[in-house]
């Protein structure tokens, strides 16, 4: 049975969440990405389509995307060791 680590699976997770969001919090400036950075700020406090606004949804999606992550590699451990 193949155990995969946890931790590089959530900072995997969160890293690239993480700067998803930022990415499109700064492309939604422009106007592309607007709705999706609009839908998002309903759940990430601050975030909206701006400079700091897109740095604090990459915060937050960090933090997400590595609670996600970390959940989802204990699962897989959970359910690979039952074999």
């Amino acid at each position: 049975m193949k155990v995969i680590q946890w931790k590089a699976v959530a900072l995997s997770c969160g890293i690239t969440w993480g700067v998803y969001v930022l990415f499109i919090g700064w492309v939604a400036t422009t106007g592309w990405g607007s709705g999706i950075v609009s839908g998002l700020g309903q759940f990430y406090i601050g975030y909206r389509a701006s400079f700091i606004g897109g740095i604090i949804g990459g915060i937050w999606a960090f933090v997400d995307g590595f609670i996600g992550g970390a959940i989802f590699a204990w699962l897989y451990n959970a359910f690979a060791s039952k074999k």
